[in-house]
């Protein structure tokens, strides 16, 4: 069940100016302002538009593809988590009737990667296999069942290496190499970076807090495991069909990985179950599947099992993080210093994002006036880590909330008051360099502080029983393309009929979250059509432009700015058509609910859309149109100043309430206020949909989820998962999930769509520091490491006398809050 609100900010002061860039047109009446004075589907609660297909069955995800003599492929897959590969004899397997191909790394060789400086994979290992579940081999027979017999008929000849199983191992000893490609043993990245002087800051400080703090890895779980389907038809083309959030750059490293021209191959994106971020680069499958086919002259199909998932993981980065955090007495903060080690697995990834994100992501909501970090990323005989929700700047963000929340205890303020009195305006700059526009945090504040009660909680509920709060930022989108180039990162065509219908044509990924229908209520908005007047043609690339795909909560953003910009277009022609015809001004002309007519005379001066469609194409010809967005020059003027930089940030504030039993450790969750300022709620359904989604999973990562992986025993050597399967791989069920209340906040973006900004990733952020520290409200144990199991609570209380500190805790902030609340009153 879920409350819900909404309240409005209006931004003051203007965008500030940015380096010239190939920008879309800017429009008379602004960005932010509706069509037509008023809006009348923006912001109201519509339903998605695929939403009845899944659920009703009829959607097509990439397993549901049949295709005429498909043939069914299966990986062999590494049983060490290191080894050189001596040889491999898949003779046997060859020999069995209904095997008709098996493909090894030597037919593979070419190296990959999403980005294109640390290109450090192959489809199938050539050489040497970097963790347990690394693909080796791949096997095409006539059925799922006969391949997985085949496999078990190849013979690999390992050669055992030591194995490098955690972040102290992989900097002890850089001659365990795991990857060859790194430039110095096994470093993946390091990135330090200062803005002003930190050491000055924290000696001039009243208060002082140093703490290590641990984040446990995890994996996203989709229902869907990752799937594709291959076909190499007569005359050379390739059509991959694969559940994929990147159709674009998975349509490049197959270029790149088969040799084949990049006019030769189309990748289409089916219906996708689910994907978080595991699905935003190439994996084995895509190409293995491809270079069956192309050997075969057979469609192939690859679809992962559930433990098959988990070893291609890419999900949440392990991350030890040390915190030094200074406050004046007033409760200003002076200086931030991080030091971050990063657990990456075998391979890169988007590892070099990762590494900036974890310290450039974290300079907003609060001024900072010197900050500094430096962050390691290493490489280590697990499988490879790489973007979840929220990439790189969870794990960050739980430690420094947190750390907020010590500092208000040293000072004796309450955690919201020293949060506000470090609040940054709208229009500025973070110390780091990044622009920030719209800033809807101080009534994202206000409102989870409103709502939630806080005043008659914090402090002053019984033992066991507590409130936390936390706050957070995140990008819309990146700044550049993953590979550099000056075109636009997102596309759309527009085609009008004669019977009133329009067809969107647009490479946007929708894996859930709504692309879809975002495309389809802005072209309705327009052109006053209804839902069911448009189709929306995705992913494709042969149909669709070029959209960079679903990651970095750039969809929103990007994708709603092109999809304005060429819905304007027609709408202006359309304008002007009408206005000819009925003799008014252009801006007098209103399309709405299928409906044109003029606010000059309604009743005489009407027509419907179709009409004015027809006697649009009469005046210019056929109907159709081009939009696209591109980003300003953004970020700081310094190596990696524009990872992180984006055209506009979300932010998000929560508050938690648990009950705890200190006789059993057990934290139960009983409400979550969440405050998200969205830009513009283009779907208030769908926003709220992305809010409670996000709370969800982050306290799924704080009480319950762990990537982990065994160490060596006398049956097996080290690297086998704990538990590859969602029976032995804890995630929350619906008897897990706690009431939420989702509160939007529309700042208005100036220079988002309506508005609009990011809803996906930015609210994941404050729930779990939210509730680390109200468990520390509730029983006066700092969870300073994920998870926040029930063994753990129990160690922690029985390290110290907890309860007494959470008495002591209580009168100084009280006390201090009273004064506040006097000054306030005077």
């Amino acid at each position: 069940m879920s409350d819900r609100k909404r309240d409005m900010a209006i931004p003051s002061g203007r965008t500030m100016p940015s380096e010239e860039r190939l920008t879309p047109p800017v429009w008379p009446e602004g960005r932010t302002a509706p069509p037509n004075g008023r809006f009348s589907l923006i912001g109201t609660r519509t339903r998605k538009i695929e939403g009845l297909a899944k659920a009703t069955g009829q959607a097509i995800y990439a397993d549901d593809i049949r295709l005429p003599r498909m043939l069914h492929a299966k990986l062999l897959r590494s049983i060490h988590a290191h080894a050189r590969i001596r040889a491999i004899d898949a003779s046997v397997a060859l020999a069995m009737p209904g095997v008709h191909a098996v493909i090894t790394g030597k037919d593979l060789p070419e190296f990959y990667g999403i980005i294109p400086w640390t290109q450090d994979e192959q489809a199938l290992c050539e050489e040497k296999a970097r963790y347990v579940g690394d693909a080796i081999a791949a096997v095409a027979a006539e059925t799922e069942l006969l391949a997985e017999e085949a496999l078990r008929a190849i013979r690999v000849d390992y050669e055992p290496l030591p194995a490098v199983m955690s972040i102290d191992e992989a900097l002890a000893h850089p001659e365990r190499r795991v990857n060859e490609k790194s430039a110095e043993g096994n470093i993946s990245k390091q990135v330090h970076l200062a803005f002003g002087d930190v050491e000055a800051g924290l000696a001039a400080s009243a208060a002082t807090v140093e703490a290590e703090y641990w984040y446990e890895g995890s994996t996203h779980t989709p229902i869907e495991p990752h799937c594709c389907v291959a076909d190499f038809d007569s005359a050379g083309l390739l059509t991959l069909w694969s559940s994929t959030q990147v159709a674009h750059y998975l349509h490049r490293d197959l270029a790149r990985v088969l040799k084949l021209p990049t006019e030769r191959i189309r990748v289409i994106q089916p219906v996708v179950g689910g994907a978080f971020g595991g699905k935003s680069e190439p994996f084995s499958l895509e190409f293995c599947a491809a270079k069956l086919a192309m050997i075969t002259g057979r469609p192939v199909k690859i679809l992962y099992t559930r433990e098959e998932v988990f070893y291609a993981h890419r999900g949440r980065h392990p991350m030890r993080m040390r915190y030094r955090t200074g406050v004046t007495r007033e409760g200003k903060l002076t200086a931030v210093d991080a030091k971050i080690a990063i657990d990456g697995g075998a391979y890169s990834s988007f590892g070099l994002v990762t590494t900036y994100y974890s310290g450039q992501l974290l300079t907003a909501p609060y001024e900072m006036p010197a900050y500094r970090f430096d962050s390691t990323r290493v490489f280590t005989n697990k499988p490879c880590c790489g973007p979840k929700r929220g990439h790189g700047s969870v794990q960050p963000r739980f430690a420094f909330e947190c750390q907020l929340d010590k500092l208000a205890e040293a000072v004796g303020l309450d955690p919201i008051e020293l949060r506000r009195r470090n609040l940054m305006p709208a229009n500025s700059r973070t110390v780091n360099g990044m622009r920030v526009t719209s800033n809807g945090f101080p009534l994202c504040l206000d409102a989870v502080e409103r709502a939630s009660g806080w005043r008659d909680k914090f402090r002053r509920l019984p033992y066991g029983r507590g409130v936390g709060i936390a706050g957070s930022m995140y990008i819309s989108g990146t700044n550049y393309c993953i590979y550099p180039n000056e075109m636009p990162q997102s596309g759309v065509q527009l085609k009008l009929d004669r019977s009133g219908r329009a067809t969107v044509f647009c490479g946007a990924s929708d894996i859930g979250q709504g692309s879809d229908s975002l495309l389809a209520l802005i072209v309705c908005e327009e052109l006053g059509l209804t839902l069911r007047d448009v189709r929306v043609v995705a992913a494709d690339t042969d149909l669709t432009p070029v959209d960079l795909g679903s990651y970095s909560s750039r969809e929103t953003f990007m994708v709603g700015n092109a999809c304005l910009d060429a819905a304007r277009k027609l709408r202006h022609e359309i304008a002007e058509t009408l206005a000819r015809r009925w003799g008014c001004a252009r801006d007098q002309v209103v399309l709405a609910n299928g409906v044109a007519c003029s606010t000059r005379d309604a009743a005489k001066e009407t027509a419907s859309v179709r009409e004015a469609f027809q006697w649009t194409e009469a005046r210019i010809g056929t109907l159709g149109s081009v939009g696209w967005y591109q980003t300003p020059k953004l970020g700081g003027d310094y190596r990696g100043g524009t990872i992180g930089a984006s055209p506009a940030y979300s932010f998000t504030a929560h508050v938690v309430e648990v009950d705890c039993d200190p006789e059993t450790g057990f934290v139960e969750v009983k409400k979550v206020w969440i405050a998200h300022d969205c830009g513009r709620a283009l779907s208030p359904v769908a926003v709220e949909g992305q809010m409670e989604g996000s709370a969800y999973m982050g306290l799924a990562e704080a009480l319950l989820e762990e990537q982990v992986f065994k160490p060596a025993a006398p049956h097996h050597g080290p690297g086998l998962h704990h538990g590859p399967s969602l029976l032995d791989y804890r995630i929350p069920t619906s008897l897990d999930v706690p009431e939420f209340m989702s509160i939007i906040i529309e700042s208005l973006d100036p220079e988002g769509p309506y508005g609009a900004k990011e809803a996906g990733e930015g609210p994941l952020h404050p729930s779990i520091p939210a509730l680390a520290n109200a468990i520390y409200d509730a029983l006066g144990i700092r969870c300073d490491a994920l998870p926040f199991s029930p063994p753990r609570i129990m160690q922690l209380l029985a390290a110290g006398d907890a309860r007494a500190r959470w008495a002591a805790a209580r009168p100084k902030v009280l006390a201090r809050a009273a004064m506040t609340d006097a000054k306030r009153a005077r």
